[in-house]
């Protein structure tokens, strides 16, 4: 079968539900893309709303409150939102690495690997009565003496020392509390349905990278699981051979990998010249990675990578905006061809209702 990135880009645009825009929940759309950034919670909530046909502000935080979404550490040592059975496979994957058994952690933190046990209990134990912020928490490890050395290495912010803690479920994020980050038990998530087995959770996390990224190269699947989640290059690559129902398949002349029981309505999309804004650091782009040709135009990689809020027409980033008071700048890429005018102005008028305020969209050539 041949397909063009063209049919391929506007299948996964429906997959990660940008045209047409979903009927769902908050939490069903971080379901379906698998992670959602969260150093920024406000552009966060946006990009999920603009996937959502209906939403109101604050639904990712009553998510976020009740469970159904959870805010941990995960890919490339940042924070994400997850759902928490999608939480489960990441964080599976990205305790594979097993980083804080590297001599340079046993050094500096002076933790050998069997003293994790007894750490994790601690910690357990400190969050059962609730979130505690980061000062709290290193009071509360430091009561033991095995670990009073850990105080300031928790308390100071820099967390880490949390993250190995994070990956292997025991805590998240919790409320902020006065403008302080808290820490939580994730394991008493009523939704939480803790680890599974590494050899369950790699063939479990590349079929939902394909249902919503594929068709993708094999590259493309590594940058978001190997490099992502330090699972390892030869780990990935025979997840990826041995899951059933994948199939190759030729995208515009490169092999790309795809679920069989997708590649009907994959061949069978049409091009689309759907037109939407979305903030920076959207999955649409960290997903395949801003070195992704197909959806990150090279000369433009740099803006993007750096959180440069962006604008797509058929699934490619063709130019950038900002707002500012009543008014949406648009700069549109001038290889982009004509600035579909009609286009822009309806899409600044949906994001001007999500922000609560009337947008007027100025287009300028890029």
């Amino acid at each position: 079968m041949s397909l063009t990135w063209a049919q391929a880009l506007a299948w996964r645009l429906r997959r990660q539900l940008l045209a047409p825009t979903g009927t769902g929940t908050v939490d069903d759309v971080v379901g379906r893309l698998g992670a959602v950034v969260a150093k920024d919670l406000g552009a966060a909530e946006l990009a999920v709303r603009l996937r959502l046909q209906q939403s109101r502000a604050g639904d990712l935080a009553a998510a976020l409150a009740d469970g159904r979404v959870v805010k941990t550490y995960a890919f490339r040592g940042a924070t994400h939102l997850m759902t928490p059975d999608q939480a489960s496979v990441h964080l599976a994957l990205r305790s594979a690495s097993r980083m804080w058994e590297l001599p340079s952690w046993q050094e500096y933190y002076g933790l050998a690997p069997e003293d994790w046990p007894a750490l994790r209990d601690v910690v357990r134990e400190a969050l059962a009565g609730g979130p505690l912020t980061r000062t709290e928490l290193a009071d509360a490890v430091a009561a033991t003496p095995a670990f009073a050395p850990l105080h300031a290495s928790i308390a100071r912010g820099n967390d880490t020392l949390l993250k190995p803690l994070a990956w292997q479920g025991v805590l998240c994020f919790g409320p902020d509390r006065g403008g302080r980050v808290t820490f939580a038990s994730l394991e008493a998530n009523p939704r939480w349905p803790g680890l599974p087995d590494l050899d369950d959770a790699g063939p479990r996390a590349v079929r939902t990278y394909l249902r919503s990224y594929g068709p993708a190269t094999p590259e493309r699947v590594h940058y978001w699981l190997g490099e992502g989640l330090g699972a390892g290059r030869r780990r990935v690559r025979d997840w990826l051979a041995g899951l059933d129902g994948v199939t190759t398949v030729d995208v515009g002349g490169e092999s790309a990998a795809g679920l069989g029981e997708d590649l009907d309505d994959v061949h069978a999309a049409v091009p689309t010249d759907a037109v939407r804004l979305l903030p920076g650091h959207d999955q649409w782009v960290l997903g395949p990675g801003t070195a992704d040709a197909h959806v990150v135009p090279p000369a433009r990689r740099a803006a993007v990578t750096g959180g440069a809020n962006l604008v797509l027409a058929g699934g490619v980033v063709s130019g950038t905006w900002t707002a500012c008071g009543d008014e949406a700048a648009v700069d549109w890429f001038a290889e982009a061809g004509p600035a579909p005018t009609g286009l822009l102005d309806d899409q600044v008028a949906r994001l001007g209702e999500l922000l609560q305020r009337p947008l007027r969209a100025t287009v300028r050539r890029a």
